[in-house]
């Protein structure tokens, strides 16, 4: 199924008589489902991009590359910095603006821009009885009942199938710059990386990659950029020398997991209170590890078939596996948090065709 517009989603949907496999590009899918597969590549097109208003509205099947490309010419991004994930999970194809929402796909700029569904303002999509529902609109505001923009977003197409998503934009700034502390444990660089965040200097990214260093980027004005690198550089003095270095290379690779491109082993996703995070890694073994997020995310690249839920056993925040084969990629949730799931996908997906199983459902 390829519907080329929202009637058409709503009434495949409708039609359905079982399983539904939603599909938009087909890049950062992860876990496993069946059913027939219903390919949201012919909902695409700009609906409305105004500069002036910082603003956009697009079909969810319409291709990532060509929105950042039409934002590019007015010197405007996304804020959340949208990871790539074909190079890890090797696959092929164009990303689409749904399948980012679905994934609510957020790369090392979420500690200061917050993540995808922080700059989604509004969504259409078509529940799992074919029911068209729009949920906020072009500009912010709040909203009473459901907050459906939030909920679509981390869905991962469990609840509905986007046909539209609206984004609040941000502007490409003058300039910006990369510090560098070369040789600091995993428990010094998480500690060096919450200095830094906390600090007045407007750190937009904060990671650490064993062996290669702990990094911090400063974006904005040129003038303010070197006033708060220079600045940032004393204040984390204590941590040893703080170095500057060229160019955004560094951060693409750290966005896309690029240490673990081409390489045997699963790869775990684990989101954790930063300040919990190196103990936790301890626990993983002779995993390889990235930290991002000032060490809110930790990417993990294990020996292939590892349990790493078993293996790091109760923690406060969940573990999935991106890549590899096993029962269960998303994190079971606690009792309380899975009944209001279940209760959530009654009223959206009654009759559980939606991506059936991949989370649980």
């Amino acid at each position: 199924m390829r519907p080329a517009n929202e009637a058409e989603l709503a009434e495949a949907i409708r039609a359905a008589n079982g399983p539904v496999l939603v599909r938009g590009g087909g890049t950062r899918t992860v876990g496993a489902c069946t059913g027939e597969v219903l390919e949201t590549g012919g909902l695409s097109g700009v609906a409305l991009y105004e500069p002036g208003a910082l603003t956009l509205v697009a079909g969810a099947g319409t291709p990532l590359a060509e929105v950042e490309a039409l934002l590019a010419v007015e010197g405007q991004r996304l804020p959340f910095e949208v990871p790539d994930m074909r190079g890890l999970l090797g696959r092929l194809g164009d990303s689409t603006l749904g399948g980012v929402v679905a994934a609510n796909a957020s790369g090392p700029r979420r500690v200061q821009a917050g993540g995808c569904r922080d700059s989604l303002i509004g969504v259409r999509f078509v529940d799992g009885a074919g029911t068209v529902i729009k949920n906020g609109g072009r500009v912010m505001k709040n909203v009473t009942g459901y907050d459906l923009v939030k909920l679509m977003a981390g869905s991962w197409g469990t609840l509905g199938v986007l046909s539209e998503v609206s984004f609040k934009l941000l502007p490409v700034p003058e300039a910006g710059a990369t510090l560098v502390i070369r040789g600091l444990s995993d428990a010094q660089a998480v500690q060096a990386m919450a200095s830094a965040l906390g600090s007045p200097f407007e750190v937009n990214g904060a990671a650490h990659w064993p062996g290669q260093g702990t990094f911090l980027r400063i974006e904005g004005f040129a003038a303010s950029v070197a006033y708060r690198a220079t600045q940032l550089q004393r204040h984390l003095a204590a941590f040893g020398t703080v170095e500057m270095e060229e160019g955004t290379a560094r951060w693409d690779a750290i966005r896309d997991v690029v240490p673990f491109h081409g390489r045997e082993g699963d790869v775990w996703r684990i989101s954790v209170k930063p300040s919990d995070a190196p103990g936790l890694v301890a626990r993983m073994g002779d995993a390889e590890v990235l930290y991002d997020w000032g060490g809110g995310l930790i990417w993990a690249l294990m020996v292939p078939g590892a349990d790493l839920r078993a293996q790091l056993g109760a923690f406060q925040g969940h573990a999935t596996r991106v890549r590899g084969a096993g029962p269960g990629a998303f994190q079971p949730e606690p009792p309380g948090v899975a009944a209001l799931t279940r209760g959530l996908r009654a009223k959206f997906d009654p009759r559980g065709f939606l991506n059936a199983g991949l989370m649980g459902a």
